[in-house]
């Protein structure tokens, strides 16, 4: 078991830090987007959404550890993994009973965004939360389908942006819808490049995710597609005079992406694509920080 002066790096580890970028960034750009319409802040909301963004997000990636071990999909080698489980010897229960309790505390921090917000909030959320289990969760996951990227890049790349825009303004707009997609197709893109690393041992244990269907090469070819897209929507967005030119400062978000690319196509063990995965991540959290920016310089 972890000492009890180690349970609060583990804890850290356990919810896999370096993917909850995708979580609050949608946060940032959602919130910013409301605040260029409505010129206004309800700062305790945003505060208590990103926190509840952040933990849906963590308590999904201890579901996903959990879940994987049960079903033998990790073991001591498995990277990109917290390795609570089969590094940390820490029992399967356990690691269930805090994705739990993160689930609960998030839920908790929902009721109250829809007390100031709205109650038919409290379905969209309740859709959102049963997303972040059935990923991994119940007898047919998510993760094991072609739709893993559909369903992730949907709720956490729309959702969350949308959401963050309603509860400070009480309505959505089209160009907010419009702005989404680009998040939607990056949380995709994180999807298939783990799912592009961990091709081989998936498809040994019978998995059918969309990287498995295409196969490397192609799969990578979508990767970069994806990517490329995301970019070329927000310039036709402008192009369109939806969204204020600044927003193309996210065209800074290509080299990074250049380079995972790369990396995936030069490489074929997990351990050698771990760097290119973590840059689909940098990716976008560059691209979101960008748009950021572009949103603000644009409201002014």
């Amino acid at each position: 078991m972890i000492p009890k002066t180690r349970w609060i790096p583990f804890l850290w580890r356990l919810a896999r830090p370096h993917t909850l970028t995708a979580s609050f960034i949608p946060v940032l750009v959602g919130t910013a987007l409301a605040w260029s319409a409505a010129r206004s802040l309800d700062g305790t909301l945003f505060l208590a959404m990103l926190a509840a963004s952040v933990l849906i997000q963590a308590a999904t990636n201890m579901f996903n550890e959990y879940f994987d071990y049960i079903r033998g999909l990790d073991n001591a080698e498995s990277v990109g993994i917290s390795g609570a489980i089969t590094q940390d010897r820490v029992p399967p229960q356990t690691v269930l009973r805090i994705a739990v309790a993160t689930f609960a505390v998030a839920m908790l921090l929902g009721v109250y965004i829809c007390a100031r917000s709205s109650w038919w909030l409290t379905l969209i959320g309740a859709a959102c939360m049963l997303v972040g289990y059935l990923y991994n969760g119940g007898p047919y996951p998510i993760s094991a389908t072609p739709f893993g990227e559909l369903f992730a890049g949907g709720v956490m790349g729309s959702g969350i942006i949308l959401l963050s825009c309603f509860i400070q303004q009480k309505a959505i707009h089209i160009h907010e819808v419009l702005v989404s997609v680009s998040f939607s197709v990056l949380i995709g893109a994180i999807l298939t490049a783990n799912n592009i690393r961990d091709l081989e041992n998936d498809k040994r244990n019978g998995r059918r995710t969309l990287a498995i269907r295409l196969g490397h090469r192609r799969a990578v070819r979508f990767l970069a597609g994806s990517l490329l897209f995301a970019n070329l929507w927000i310039a036709l967005l402008v192009l369109l005079e939806i969204v204020s030119p600044w927003a193309l400062l996210v065209v800074g978000s290509l080299w990074p992406a250049a380079l995972a690319v790369r990396g995936f196509q030069g490489e074929r063990t997990p351990a050698g694509m771990m760097p290119a995965m973590r840059r689909v991540a940098q990716t976008n959290t560059i691209f979101g920080v960008l748009l950021l920016v572009g949103v603000l310089a644009g409201a002014y």
